[in-house]
């Protein structure tokens, strides 16, 4: 697709452009003090030019659907394909999709579905969003209602981070996928923030579990409800920090259990089989000469021996012990040949 066929993301969503000039005439802010003419000027002309283009591009998207663009198509779903970047993972319970099947089966279809023309294969489409109500036309045996529009491989992806931006039932890790998708897509960052309506931070996490969790073993996990931020980053964490734990999830993902595990329960197998045991609590006390005197403390754990001094007499036992190692390590060896 040419550069100059692109229609801008904000040209495909004029409500975008619409809600933001709204908000920008019904929140009139106060005038600011009289700015430095150096910098002040070139921040409102930068200001100004941005908004005139909001409004042209809505303007645009009005002129093209009063020529009839944008209308309405009635299409076999054979015809029209997943969009190559999908936003969900597979549900452990099938029972909502049913319900909503049945619905359009005794409703029909209220809402189209959005579709692009397929860039490689002539006669067919791609989906932008609606994928639930395609799979439902599609094992209704009925045909789909869409709406085509023109948009790049870049804006798709965003269109859908926008539609889903709407919806509740999306998953954290879905929408951490979904930003994965969108980076390899080559999407900036500031596209990513406004589609998933997520600030710098949120990216971040999100970037530190996918760029560490492969997306087949995300995938392979499924979407997990019950699992949160927190829990996945964890998860993430200890990936990184075991070079074998990606073999270990692997091979415990690929053997199931007795029954369909659902994906919560085999979040928590994955996780349990790399997460490391509680560590040994430290054992330690003071340390008293003869007569009671406060000579430091020491504390011992599974990897280490510390011992503090205490005073200038601790500072001498701590030598002393220092000078007693070499003994200490040829009595130690000659009990365990024993």
């Amino acid at each position: 697709m040419s550069k100059s066929s692109r229609k801008s993301i904000v040209a495909s969503f004029g409500l975008l452009s619409q809600e933001l000039e709204n908000k920008l005439a019904d929140d009139p802010q106060p005038a600011p003090p009289a700015p430095s003419p150096r910098v002040g000027a070139g921040v409102v002309g930068a200001a100004h030019r941005a908004i005139d283009d909001i409004r042209a591009e809505r303007d645009r998207l009005k002129a093209i659907v009063e020529a009839g663009g944008g209308s309405i198509l009635d299409l076999d779903p054979a015809l029209v394909e997943p969009s190559p970047y999908p936003d969900r993972l597979s549900d452990d319970d099938s029972s909502d999709f049913e319900t909503f099947k049945r619905s359009i089966e005794a409703e029909g279809q209220k809402v189209p579905i959005q579709v692009r023309r397929h860039p490689s294969s002539a006669g067919r489409y791609q989906i932008v969003y609606g994928h639930r109500r395609w799979r439902a036309a599609k094992e209704l045996r009925r045909n789909v209602r869409a709406l085509e529009v023109d948009i790049s491989d870049l804006d798709l992806v965003v269109a859908q981070g926008i539609e889903n931006a709407s919806r509740q039932d999306l998953t954290w890790i879905e929408r951490t996928l979904f930003a994965s998708r969108m980076d390899d897509a080559g999407i900036k960052a500031r596209n990513i923030y406004a589609a998933l309506s997520i600030a710098d931070a949120e990216l971040a996490r999100m970037r530190g579990v996918y760029r560490t969790i492969p997306a087949d073993v995300i995938e392979a996990i499924g979407r997990a409800p019950k699992v949160g931020r927190p829990r996945w980053i964890e998860f993430a964490k200890t990936i990184a920090s075991d070079p074998g734990a990606l073999a270990v999830v692997r091979q415990v993902l690929s053997q199931g259990t007795n029954g369909a595990a659902v994906s919560d329960q085999r979040f928590q197998r994955a996780f349990e089989a790399i997460k490391p045991s509680n560590p040994p609590r430290e054992n330690g006390s003071d340390l008293l000469d003869s007569t009671g005197t406060k000579l430091g403390a020491w504390k011992i754990s599974a990897k280490e021996l510390r011992i503090a001094a205490d005073g200038p007499l601790g500072q001498d036992f701590v030598k002393f012990v220092g000078k007693e190692l070499p003994a200490l390590i040829e009595r130690f060896s000659r009990e365990n040949e024993r």
